[in-house]
């Protein structure tokens, strides 16, 4: 009992000399909230509802109606079982997404990968999957960020659930163009033999979860996704922080 007190005072104190801040325009908090950001940034946010596709996770237009698979999909149906985000990539959560990822703000990612993790999400429950797996960076692209930011995201999840992770199991041998100023077909084409498992002992009979930042045209998810299935993963379900 004292020990929780002890905590509690010393998070008291931590709050008061340095104030917990919106993640996204740096907004002193003034209260305790379930999500990093002060009112007006959370109220720019759009969290992933239904309707969305049941496979690949894509939001329809609409608003109201039932899921169902979207035309990709049923056109080439994806490797992975299923694919959810947490929110669409704009406004404050485009913002930042950009200053975890291009401004090494890792303490902003650490706090969306505590958002991703206490999140629920329409037909893919965390609790089913037995391996953690975030999408693998280049070493030199690596050495370069200095981090990988699906890994700063999988952790927090990886603690919330206490399912392990695993960042060596999927390797990416080639270092790809940078996908932002693709077209869906060349992000394909870039990223088409990139990824490689490391130890197939890691990934046989795992129910994985794959864990990366934003899913634009999916191109990344399916090639990391059809390596961990051929890998003899029995599952393959992807999350990520945002939607294009």
């Amino acid at each position: 009992m004292m020990i929780c007190e002890a905590k509690e005072i010393v998070s008291g104190f931590a709050d008061i000399l340095f104030p917990p801040k919106c993640a996204a325009c740096e907004t002193v908090l003034i209260h305790d909230r379930e999500y990093p950001f002060c009112p007006e940034c959370l109220s720019t946010i759009s969290f992933t509802a239904s309707p969305l596709c049941t496979s690949c996770g894509l939001p329809f237009t609409e608003t109201a109606g039932a899921n169902h698979l979207c035309e990709d999909c049923i056109l080439s149906p994806p490797p992975f079982s299923i694919a959810r985000s947490l929110g669409k990539y704009e406004a404050a959560l485009l913002d930042t997404i950009h200053l975890f990822k291009y401004h090494g703000k890792i303490s902003v990612g650490e706090d969306m990968g505590r958002m991703m993790a206490k999140a629920c999400y329409d037909s893919l429950v965390i609790e089913n999957y037995s391996l953690i797996i975030p999408v693998p960076l280049h070493l030199k692209r690596l050495k370069e960020r200095g981090f990988n930011q699906s890994l700063v995201l999988a952790r927090q999840i990886s603690k919330k659930f206490s399912i392990p992770i695993d960042f060596i199991a999927l390797r990416r041998k080639i270092r790809t163009e940078a996908q932002v100023s693709l077209s869906g077909r060349q992000r394909m084409a870039n990223v088409r033999g990139a990824f490689e498992a490391a130890d197939r002992s890691r990934i046989e009979g795992k129910k994985i979860l794959l864990i990366d930042d934003v899913y634009t045209t999916g191109s990344t998810a399916k090639e990391c996704s059809k390596m961990l299935m051929k890998s003899g993963a029995k599952e393959v379900a992807v999350l990520t922080l945002a939607r294009a």
